[in-house]
């Protein structure tokens, strides 16, 4: 057979493919349609009152996830059950019955009492295509591709109700989409941010080669979010990695201190931010706000980035150093590796910004081991953090009084 396709446009509606198939041999012939744009936005839902026989020449695009009804006697064609098809509401009525009397002599033949009832059925179906009696036509597709013809138009059709609406979940799976809230507004930018790893392009610290930096907005179970920057450098091998917070800094600080029982503390996770300070009291040990940046790893990492720090400094290395400094050192460094083995200790850390996190294994219930204070920061500590001269009511300047 041949198939023709022919893309015409429907006025006052849209562009739509038409595809014609015809068998020489049989004789036979089906015509399909397709909507030759996307899905809309919303569904459209067609409802006309035929009270004549010119309504029954109304043509209508029926796509294949639309649903005819007719409500005086009660009869439906579900959505899917049909392929898309450019007609007329009496031709929708002669291919529901053509449907119907397909089976009917295997009905007759295996249960009389069902085909006695779809004969009577055709029966009122054809008695429609006479509009002895007005009825109701209604057209309801989710994809709001389908339509029905306004012989009015541009004017209004009084006969003829056009209702727009939102899909629900289930239509906008049916048709395949994500759901009505993906169609319904714009995706947050937040959410975005964290499904999505950001990448820009920079230069390496150490070597001033051309790297990449990778960027990642993270939300910490019983904290806040966070952006974790992380820079690889594949000229020299140099990694390195920082941690932002992603709020304001807090109206209170915050000092959070846990004792360390057991080896299992090492693996909890710390959010360190610029402005946290670090204290070993045991070790007489104190890592002031800066040092380090910014961090977001476990408590046995932050503790080898202190052994690290502590080994490069230049000033304890080197022909510059004496041997009584380098034996403290040693001595605060096996002191330090106990801490993260079998000895006790207090692990302190004080942020006057609030941006600061130690895990509690034990949330949301109270950790034993771990307390967390809040305290009213002082004036020093809001000078450091900039907070005396930031103005953020007031500031506009006052208007020049007129002379």
């Amino acid at each position: 057979g041949v198939t023709r396709l022919l893309l015409t446009r429907i006025p006052f509606f849209k562009e739509i493919i038409v595809s014609s198939f015809s068998c020489p041999s049989c004789s036979w012939a089906n015509t399909e349609i397709q909507a030759a744009g996307r899905i809309q936005e919303q569904g459209v839902c067609y409802t006309l009152a035929v009270t004549s026989r010119q309504d029954m020449n109304r043509e209508v695009v029926k796509t294949d996830c639309a649903s005819a009804r007719i409500p005086e006697l009660d009869f439906e064609i579900p959505a899917f059950s049909q392929k898309g098809v450019l007609t007329t509401i009496e031709g929708i009525i002669d291919r529901a019955v053509a449907g119907l009397e397909q089976d009917q002599p295997t009905r007759r033949a295996t249960d009389k009492e069902v085909a006695r009832k779809i004969d009577e059925f055709i029966g009122k179906l054809r008695q429609l295509k006479e509009v002895n009696s007005p009825f109701t036509f209604i057209l309801d597709d989710p994809s709001g591709n389908s339509f029905v013809q306004n012989p009015r138009a541009p004017r209004r059709d009084p006969a003829l109700l056009v209702t727009r609406y939102r899909r629900s979940p289930q239509q906008s799976a049916l048709l395949g989409l994500q759901g009505e809230e993906v169609d319904a507004r714009l995706p947050d930018a937040a959410e975005d941010l964290r499904d999505e790893v950001l990448q820009f392009n920079t230069n390496c610290p150490e070597c001033n080669a051309p790297a990449s930096t990778n960027m990642k907005l993270v939300e910490i179970p019983h904290f806040k979010e966070v952006i974790i920057m992380a820079t690889n450098c594949d000229s020299c091998g140099h990694r390195t990695n920082e941690v932002k917070s992603g709020g304001a800094i807090e109206p209170q600080g915050t000092r959070i201190t846990l004792r360390i029982t057991d080896p299992s503390d090492m693996t909890r996770d710390i959010l360190k931010s610029e402005t946290c300070s670090v204290e070993i009291p045991e070790l007489e040990f104190e890592l002031g706000m800066g040092a380090l940046g910014g961090k977001f790893t476990t408590l046995e990492g932050l503790l080898k980035d202190i052994r690290d720090l502590v080994e490069k400094n230049p000033f304890t290395l080197g022909d510059s150093s004496t041997p009584s400094r380098t034996g403290k050192l040693q001595e605060f460094i096996g002191k330090l590796q106990d801490v993260k083995g079998k000895a006790q200790a207090h692990f302190i850390m004080d942020d006057p910004a609030g941006n600061s996190y130690l895990q509690n294994v034990y949330a949301p219930e109270e950790d034993p081991e771990l307390s967390v204070q809040r305290y009213e920061r002082s004036f020093e500590q809001n000078e450091e953090l900039g907070l005396n001269d930031m103005r953020t009511e007031g500031y506009e300047p006052e208007p020049a009084s007129g002379r």
